[in-house]
Formats: C-alpha cells, sequence, structure tokens
C-alpha cells in the first residue's frame, strides 16, 4: 500500500446492524476534538457518509469511474460535519459485477489521487458491510489497508453469526499482516441480557467488548434530520457515549487475533442461551432445566 498516514480502521457489520450510524458519529466525535477524519463508504448502498452531510447526494468513486472522464478528488469528495472528507467508493451496475471488488477500485484511485498523502488524516475510517457474501469486502483487512478493525453488533444471533464470520476472516489474514481486532462495539442493545450474552461470545472467542450503545429515539431522530447525534443531539448521553467510543479507538493498541467458533459451537452455544429464561426487567438471567 505504500506509506501510510494516520490510523487507518475498518468498521464492519451486517447489513442493518448500525454500522453506518457507529461509524459516522465516530468521525464526527474525532473531528469535534480536532482530528482530521477521512470516512470512505465501502457498502453498495453508498449512504455511509449521509448523516455527515445532511443527506446531501455524493456522486460514488465507481460511478465517476465509468464515466470516462478522468476523476479528480473534488468529483468524488465532500466535506462534512466537523470538517468530515467524506467519500463513498460505490457498487457495481445493480444486477453487474461483484461489490466488493469496487473497494478495491476505489481505494486505487484514491491513492493514484494521492488522497492520503496531501490530505494526511489523522484517521480514515472505512465503513464496510460485514455479511462477508465475497472475498471483495475483506479487502480493508486483507491487503494492508488498515491494521485494525472494529465489528458493530447487537444481541441478535444473525449479527452474532456475522460477527463470528468476521472473526474468520480476521484470524485468516492476520498472521500474513492482515488487520486485527479491536473489539466488539454492542449496538442497539436494550434486553436486559443483551450485554451478557455479548460478553459470553467475546470471552468465548478471545475478545472483547469495547463499547455498549442503548437502543435510543435520539438516534433515529437525529438521522431523520440527516445528521449524527454529535451535530444534533450534542448534549444527549448518546452523543457522549460516541465521544467516549471515539476516544477509545483513539487510543486502543490492545488489538487481538480472535478464536471464531466453528458452525456446530456458534449454534450449541445458541441453543444455550435459548433455554434460559430472561427477565427484561432486571436484567437477571436464570437457567431452566424444565424448558
Amino acid at each position: 500500500m505504500g506509506e501510510k498516514f494516520g490510523r487507518h480502521i475498518a468498521i464492519y457489520g451486517k447489513g442493518g446492524i448500525g454500522k453506518s450510524t457507529t461509524t459516522s458519529n465516530i468521525s464526527a466525535a474525532l473531528a469535534e476534538a480536532g482530528y482530521k477524519v477521512i470516512q470512505i463508504g465501502c457498502d453498495p448502498k453508498s449512504d455511509s457518509t449521509n448523516t455527515l452531510r445532511g443527506n446531501a447526494y455524493l456522486p460514488t468513486v465507481l460511478d465517476s469511474m465509468r464515466s470516462g472522464k478522468k476523476v479528480h478528488l473534488a468529483d468524488i469528495s465532500a466535506k462534512g460535519y466537523g470538517g468530515v472528507l467524506c467519500i463513498e467508493s460505490g457498487g457495481p451496475v445493480p444486477g453487474v459485477g461483484c461489490a466488493g471488488r469496487g473497494i478495491n477500485a476505489a481505494v486505487s484511485l484514491l491513492q493514484e489521487l494521492k488522497l492520503f498523502a496531501e490530505y494526511k488524516p489523522d484517521y480514515v475510517l472505512y465503513d464496510v458491510l460485514g455479511d462477508v457474501v465475497c472475498g471483495g469486502f475483506a479487502v480493508p483487512i486483507r491487503d494492508g489497508i488498515t491494521d485494525r478493525a472494529y465489528v458493530v453488533s447487537s444481541s441478535d444471533f444473525m449479527a452474532v453469526y456475522a460477527a463470528n464470520n468476521l472473526f474468520k476472516a480476521i484470524s485468516k489474514y492476520a498472521p500474513a499482516g492482515g488487520a486485527r481486532l479491536g473489539g466488539i462495539i454492542g449496538n442497539g442493545l436494550s434486553a436486559g441480557y443483551s450485554k451478557m450474552l455479548l460478553d459470553d461470545f467475546t470471552n468465548r472467542t478471545g475478545t472483547k467488548t469495547v463499547e455498549y450503545i442503548p437502543r435510543s429515539l435520539v438516534v433515529s431522530q437525529s438521522e431523520l434530520y440527516g445528521k449524527t447525534v454529535i451535530e444534533a443531539n450534542p448534549h444527549d448521553k448518546h452523543a457522549d457515549i460516541y465521544r467516549r467510543l471515539a476516544r477509545y479507538i483513539a487510543q486502543n493498541d490492545d488489538l487481538t487475533i480472535p478464536a471464531p467458533l466453528s458452525v456446530s459451537e456458534l449454534r450449541d452455544w445458541a441453543k444455550i442461551w435459548g433455554d434460559r429464561i430472561f427477565d427484561y426487567e432486571t436484567g437477571i438471567v436464570a437457567e431452566s432445566a424444565n424448558i
């Protein structure tokens, strides 16, 4: 990849889990703290940076490349809240090609444009679809683009399943110089058992949960305004949660290679939790031997 400028961080999560919301609020919090930040959306939906830009339209890298014209940085980037430089890699024409390959093409173009060397960011955040449906989505953690990754997950089984798949990818590439794991970001947690379930999963995989973000209408309201919580509701407790998470990510160098569960181990683990009784109000978990 050549010389790096700043800390490059990949943030993964299954579709709909809130990874873009989380990433954008981290970017906003870092910018608020005075850092130069670039956020690169690596999801074919191209909506990663929307709340940093008031939902304004931003041409994607791949669409600009397909135009056949010479692409300049100003054509594919825009500054959002706090001066965060926003870029969307985009995806293939619907029904044609692999969305994951677009990430590699987009990053290659950004390097040709000398984005990192000339902008000299403190932090570059890559918001990446985490279902790992093809190898292209592993590019940020496989090819030396980033050296660390975080996974956004709720306590729902399919979110944990996707996180475990990402652990498999990280454990495959990390020994050869790929990115290591910074931890799990628990998002949209509401039920009393949510923290315990995530903590149990991380304990079993040799990882850790670095932040717990409860479900909140403030997040939904801010997004309806086309803004991050940091911008729309800066004094809300959720804004402070994102600030704390941003500080952790900025300072953390405790990176690990996860030990993912096999498919059968993950299913057996899920059944154990399925056999428990959850007290949603107190958060007390009681084992049931009879049901």
